[in-house]
């Protein structure tokens, strides 16, 4: 028997190990050349990894969440009978496609809507890998149809195997809800693995200091629609490009809160560039992608860029180095954001700015209650380089230029 042992390929940025992520095939079956085999899970990026040879799947490394070393056999391949067959070992050098993880949050995705679409033009809020994409394509299935059970309702294999078996016997996709007792056990693995392990370092590691302030936006957000009136749906500007434009002009009065730690060099690292990090919500779970140099982009810049990163966060297109390198933070809980919040800071950096929901309030001006639209401001920061005075400083700034939004336009 002619065997090919696919070993486990450098992912980038030094990594020695993988985490298994996810099969998309099992011993016995038959792949062929290009076929997606699974996903890896680096630190910043679930990595899918493509068969280099055809043949059939002899033996597996192991399964979601076990440790696989760089240079070690990921997947056994029997290449008799094809021409591939006589080659004994080997690994792919093609780059695949990354995806990503981290902290914070944004928008939920939109629902699914109830009609059917083609499945040559699977919607990006159908959350599955591209293997099954094909498989979809191919048996003429609109994924739309299919009841996903992974992380927030992506379709794995189990699940479009069974949509297939349901339509070949006539059979219902669902089995009837009936009492049951049973404990599901969920491995923590991939993304949440990721998200855990540095959520409990940073709230162990970093001596957080919360400051909120309330904000009236009232004018900020009679701007907003204004410059929304003849914008497509798909453009209109949301309150974070404001917020990220008066946050880049406080830092400059500021630069101390624009600092990674290097805590194994016992650096702080001031930059003089704002890489801004937009805390996303994905199915997969929270993630920040950066908008680079955002001190040298327009409200309509930053806008988009903050648009465009967020969708590919949400659907797995952002590249690792769209995920890596923020020097501050904004998180938003949108419509869910509450009065206060006590956002995590994303470490190494030393400051998080959060967003709660915005609201109209009586509040009295010039001796008059009026109704104004107001929001608060929940922000963290490492206390141990960060003085609260200045933490409260800079909050300040950020408020005067939001409540006067001109001043945010000024040279």
């Amino acid at each position: 028997m002619s065997e090919y042992i696919f070993k486990l390929p450098d992912l980038g940025e030094g990594t020695v190990e993988s985490e298994i992520g996810e099969w998309f095939i099992k011993v016995g079956d038959t792949v062929n050349e290009e076929d997606v085999v699974g996903t890896m899970m680096t630190d910043k990026a679930a990595v899918e990894l493509s068969s280099p040879v055809s043949g059939t799947v002899v033996k597996l490394a192991g399964e979601p969440g076990d440790i696989v070393a760089v240079g070690a056999a990921l997947v056994t391949i029997n290449t008799e009978g094809t021409a591939d067959e006589g080659r004994v070992t080997g690994a792919t050098t093609e780059e695949p496609a990354a995806a990503a993880a981290t902290p914070a949050e944004a928008a939920p995705a939109e629902t699914a809507p109830a009609e059917e679409t083609p499945a040559e033009a699977v919607p990006a809020r159908v959350i599955t890998s591209p293997a099954i994409r094909m498989r979809a394509k191919e048996a003429g299935v609109d994924l739309a149809l299919v009841q996903g059970t992974g992380p927030g309702g992506r379709i794995v294999r189990k699940d479009f195997d069974r949509f297939l078996k349901a339509r070949a016997t006539g059979t219902a996709d669902t089995a009837p809800q009936t009492p049951s007792d049973a404990v599901k056990e969920i491995k923590i693995i991939g993304v949440r693995r990721i998200i855990a392990e540095r959520m409990q370092a940073a709230k162990r590691e970093i001596p957080h200091f919360a400051f909120v302030e309330e904000i009236d936006i009232t004018e900020l957000e009679s701007l907003r629609k204004h410059l929304n009136a003849k914008k497509d749906k798909a453009d209109r500007l949301t309150l974070l490009p404001f917020l990220g434009l008066a946050l880049i002009r406080a830092l400059r009065e500021f630069p101390q809160c624009n600092v990674t730690h290097d805590k194994d060099r016992n650096l702080l690292l001031q930059h003089e560039a704002v890489h801004l990090g937009v805390a996303t919500q994905t199915p997969d779970g929270l993630k920040v992608p950066v908008v680079k140099h955002a001190e040298m982009r327009s409200l309509e810049e930053l806008a988009a860029e903050i648009r465009r990163l967020s969708e590919a966060a949400r659907t797995n297109k952002a590249r690792k180095s769209e995920l890596t390198g923020s020097t501050i933070t904004i998180t938003s809980l949108g419509k869910l954001g509450g009065i206060v919040s006590t956002p995590v800071i994303n470490s190494p950096e030393v400051g998080i700015i959060g967003v709660n929901r915005a609201v109209d309030r009586p509040m009295v001006v010039d001796g008059q209650v009026a109704v104004r639209l107001m929001m608060n401001l929940s922000t963290s920061f490492d206390h141990r380089f960060v003085d609260g005075y200045d933490a409260a400083a800079m909050v300040q700034r950020i408020k005067e230029m939001l409540e006067h939004p001109a001043t945010i336009f000024l040279p």
